[in-house]
């Protein structure tokens, strides 16, 4: 008789949700809000004639962009694993993150480059408008910060939280501008405080870029220190030797592990099991850890039938 399998014998589940933590509503409400004003800003930064305004109303129109696909991503982030994506779609944030970033660079590149155009050939601006759009920009931009800040285990919320803190300081920036000019009349302060700002974000977003690069490469993430893993994996009296170790993260905060372990007596194995996956766990974070035991060359007492017990016990087993 055929064994019926279900989904969720076949899956762990917890990759569809692996530490996805932000409302929708909360990163719904931050869209509105910052695509809102990014209309507002771009009419009256127009007015105006400021630059360091149009460049803060242009990364805010960035911005809502992130947003709204950190949002998409999010909800692909929920669903289940299945047949063909069976690890599930939690990277669907790195690819988001490394997009945002991506969509950080050209920008800042394009502000940079007028910024440096206007250096040379300021012109004037109307500090008044400036500064009380300004200061409405910045109000918006610390609440959309303060919604955002509250999930921090997402590098796609993270990555959106780098577009917002960039406005923020673009938002700064630009109130700076409006009242030097006013004070001083000197225009040329609005290029300079913008070109500060694109080093800000260049910043932010090369950061952003290395993170999403470490994780679609399939690196060790910085949170855990490879050599001590396999150190501690042979700290068990059962193991003698450790093989084929590979550390990396299947979803941003979601830590895979598989290992190949030379051990003394198979007979024992279900137990070393148990509390080399708990050891991983309360040591390293690495809450999925597939360990495939095998013999060691010199043991002559195994019994013919003990490899094959100890590979139907390690499928009965769940990972924890």
């Amino acid at each position: 008789m055929t064994k019926d399998l279900h989904r969720h014998d076949l899956f762990d589940a917890s990759y569809g949700h692996a530490r996805i933590r932000t409302a929708s509503g909360i990163l719904g409400l931050s869209v509105l809000l910052t695509l809102g004003f990014a209309a507002i800003e771009w009419l009256a930064a127009s007015y105006a004639g400021s630059l360091a305004l149009m460049a803060d109303a242009g990364h805010m129109l960035t911005d809502a962009s992130a947003l709204l696909l950190a949002l998409v991503a999010q909800q692909l982030a929920r669903k289940q694993p299945t047949a063909r994506s069976s690890y599930g779609f939690g990277r669907i944030e790195v690819l988001a993150a490394a997009v945002n970033a991506i969509a950080m660079l050209g920008l800042a590149f394009y502000i940079l480059s007028e910024s440096l155009s206007r250096l040379f050939k300021p012109q004037p601006v109307a500090s008044d408008h400036v500064m009380v759009v300004a200061v409405i920009g910045l109000v918006v931009n610390l609440l959309v910060a303060w919604l955002l800040s509250r999930d921090q285990t997402s590098l796609n919320t993270r990555a959106a939280l780098a577009h917002v803190m960039g406005d923020l300081l673009g938002s700064v920036a630009a109130l700076l501008s409006g009242l030097i000019i006013g004070l001083t009349g000197f225009y040329a302060v609005d290029p300079i405080l913008s070109i500060l700002v694109c080093v800000l974000i260049l910043r932010a977003s090369a950061v952003l870029l290395r993170d999403s690069y470490r994780i679609l490469m399939e690196q060790v993430p910085d949170s855990v220190n490879f050599e001590q893993v396999a150190q501690e994996l042979q700290v068990d009296p059962n193991v003698s030797e450790v093989h084929n170790l590979h550390i990396w993260e299947t979803a941003p905060g979601h830590v895979t592990l598989t290992a190949h372990l030379q051990v003394r007596s198979l007979e024992q194995w279900p137990d070393t099991l148990r509390s080399i996956q708990k050891m991983l766990r309360d040591q390293f974070g690495i809450d999925h850890a597939t360990l495939q035991a095998e013999p060691q060359h010199d043991d002559v007492n195994i019994k013919p039938h003990a490899l094959k017990e100890t590979t139907q016990h390690e499928q009965r087993i769940s990972p924890i």
